[in-house]
């Protein structure tokens, strides 16, 4: 029987006076998908780091077979201590780790390697964290939050190779669909334990509400046990003429046990202060352009928003999804083109880059803009302790400083923030990071719920098809198209998902090019004679075979793509196939590059 690359057994750990975990169990076999959920503060990123070999527990035993290879991807990666982006994925390869994907890795991720730690965004330093993390092909990776800062090309991307990484995997996310395409067992923490399900994250909601409505069936029925017992105690014959003590012991004991409970954490409690009902049209935009440094990012855009709709807006990083937000809000003029805005508008900005929030004020000032003890929303007037409980924040919390809470608790500051004030247009930019799987599920209903007009900006797939009903999607060249339905939707009716923008060497003239390939060959021809290693003479074997299958298979789909009635008859298979076809010929790409670098290296040492 295959014994676990990893387990953890009995993990008790407490911070402060209070206990975070108790008695969490946990075991990863060779080639297995297992993610962790929970609340936010509910213990993943803590158990990860244990797992990882990070943290010390108080108690309990960490056993990792000899030889398991295991790679960790913080939350926020330290890139601080290195010159390149290049030198830090390098020195994530140790003892006899090969670095041969990192280039791969690099023009995947859209990096050249060349790039400075100091002035990289907090999306480039995830992008070079992911492919320090993959780069080794390890046993077992575990990824904390792999998706964030990233945009949709880079999350499909990356759900492609994990699928097909040979690696077992250990996942924390907040992005269901992610979670659903590659989990096959999920871990849910809870109060301080771990509690299995063999299954993907896709049944995991149906199994927790089933699970917490038995639990409070269990609670209700011991309840109504200790109310017969103290009535025996008090009413019964026996009791009457003398108490019995076993029976009282056991009473006692229930009386206990109700005591020992933990309770569910509450839900927040989400609502929106809406303003006045703005006009029937919210905007209109014809014929609109807009240019930065000769680049075009919107080529021709006309779109109507009109009072109620529900509007996504997706592209990659740097396609214009903020410049159109802008435009479409009046904040922001356009070259060409007509922008009318509509009256009476009242919008609020959900943004969760977080930048109006000042580090150093505690969590009560940030509720009250440092105004005494009391939170304005809408026209009423809230103390700040009822606030916080609102959004699941601790009363002792109050004067904790903001660089001190998590990035869940930040998030939600964020949003109690912004929904205090009165409004009849909602713009969610990025609304779902951070945030938990329950916290998710509020902000979808208050969207559902909402009067007003919603315009989101979000890169979380399930997000956007629970929330909005037309999609405007990126097409590239400064190019929009307009959509009905939410992201699957708009996967079904033009065939692919949201494509990066063409990579800056592409976009470079052919003199250009030529002479970078110029440069690239002398470095080679110069450099010395090196013989292949066996791993790279198996791999050059190996690829031939390896790239035919691939091209076999996307044949083989693409024929079925090319019936005419096959969204018609089967829309689940359609958009199954669309996802595979994306994956292979991502595989192919990747296999071709490697084919060829491994040549020129068989040629450059014969």
């Amino acid at each position: 029987m295959a014994r676990p690359l990893l387990t953890l057994a009995n993990i008790q750990l407490t911070f402060g006076t209070t206990p975070l975990l108790e008695g969490a169990e946990l075991s990863v076999m060779a080639r297995e998908r297992l993610c962790l959920v929970g609340r936010n503060g509910s213990g993943k990123s803590t158990l990860l780091k244990i797992a990882a070999g990070l943290i010390e527990p108080d108690d309990g035993t960490r056993f990792v077979q000899p030889g398991t290879t295991i790679r960790y991807l913080p939350q926020e990666p330290d890139l601080s201590a290195f010159e390149t982006a290049r030198s830090y994925i390098e020195a994530g390869l140790v003892g006899a780790d090969d670095g041969f994907r990192i280039p791969y890795l690099l023009d995947a991720l859209g990096l050249t390697g060349d790039e400075d730690p100091r002035v990289m965004s907090g999306g480039e330093m995830r992008r070079a964290a992911l492919a320090r993390t993959l780069a080794p092909e390890p046993d077992v990776l575990m990824l904390d939050e792999p998706t964030n800062h990233l945009d949709l090309p880079a999350i499909e991307w990356l759900e492609g190779e994990l699928a097909q990484s040979s690696s077992a995997l250990l996942l924390i996310s907040h992005d269901r669909r992610f979670l659903e395409n590659l989990s096959r067992r999920t871990i849910w923490m809870d109060r301080g334990e771990t509690r299995s399900l063999d299954k993907s994250f896709a049944h995991f909601e149906d199994w927790r509400d089933n699970f917490l409505e038995q639990e409070e069936l269990d609670r209700h029925k011991l309840d109504r046990k200790i109310h017969r017992e103290q009535h025996w105690i008090v009413h019964g014959v026996s009791g009457r003429r003398k108490r019995n003590v076993r029976r009282v012991k056991e009473l006692a004991g229930l009386r206990q046990q109700v005591r020992d409970q933990k309770q569910v954490q509450g839900t927040a409690a989400i609502s929106v202060t809406e303003g006045r009902s703005s006009g029937k049209s919210v905007a209109k935009l014809e014929n609109v352009s807009k240019a930065f440094d000769g680049r075009t990012v919107i080529d021709d855009v006309s779109l109507k928003v009109t009072r109620g709709d529900r509007l996504g807006i997706v592209g990659p990083n740097g396609s214009g999804k903020t410049t159109l937000l802008k435009i479409i809000m009046g904040q922001m003029e356009a070259d060409s083109g007509r922008v009318e805005l509509g009256v009476n508008l009242e919008p609020l900005i959900v943004d969760q880059k977080r930048e109006t929030l000042d580090p150093n004020w505690t969590l009560a000032e940030a509720m009250t803009d440092n105004g005494g003890d009391k939170v304005m929303v809408g026209d009423n007037s809230v103390h700040v302790m009822r606030y916080m409980k609102d959004f699941l924040f601790l009363p002792e919390q109050a004067r904790t400083p903001l660089h001190a809470l998590s990035g869940g608790e930040r998030g939600r500051l964020q949003l109690a923030r912004g929904l205090r004030l009165p409004s009849n247009f909602l713009v969610l930019d990025e609304p779902t990071n951070d945030l938990d799987l329950e916290t998710l599920d509020l902000l979808q209903e208050l969207v559902a719920d909402y009067k007003g007009t919603v315009v989101v900006v979000s890169h979380d797939r399930d997000f956007l098809d629970r929330t909005v009903t037309r999609t405007l999607g990126y097409e590239g060249d400064g190019r929009w198209q307009l959509y009905a339905g939410g992201y699957s939707d708009m996967i079904a009716q033009r065939g692919f998902g949201v494509q990066a923008r063409k990579k800056a060497h592409k976009e470079q003239s052919a003199k250009e090019q030529a002479a970078k390939e110029q440069q690239a060959e002398a470095k080679v021809a110069s450099a010395p004679k090196a013989k292949l290693s066996f791993k790279h003479k198996f791999r050059l074997e190996q690829l031939p075979a390896e790239m035919d299958a691939l091209e076999e298979n996307i044949t083989k789909l693409e024929a079925k793509l090319a019936d005419a009635d096959f969204f018609k008859k089967d829309p689940d298979g359609f958009n199954l196939v669309i996802k595979d076809l994306d994956i292979m010929r991502s595989k192919l790409e990747s296999c071709e590059e490697e084919w060829l670098e491994l040549e020129m290296l068989r040629e450059g040492a014969g």
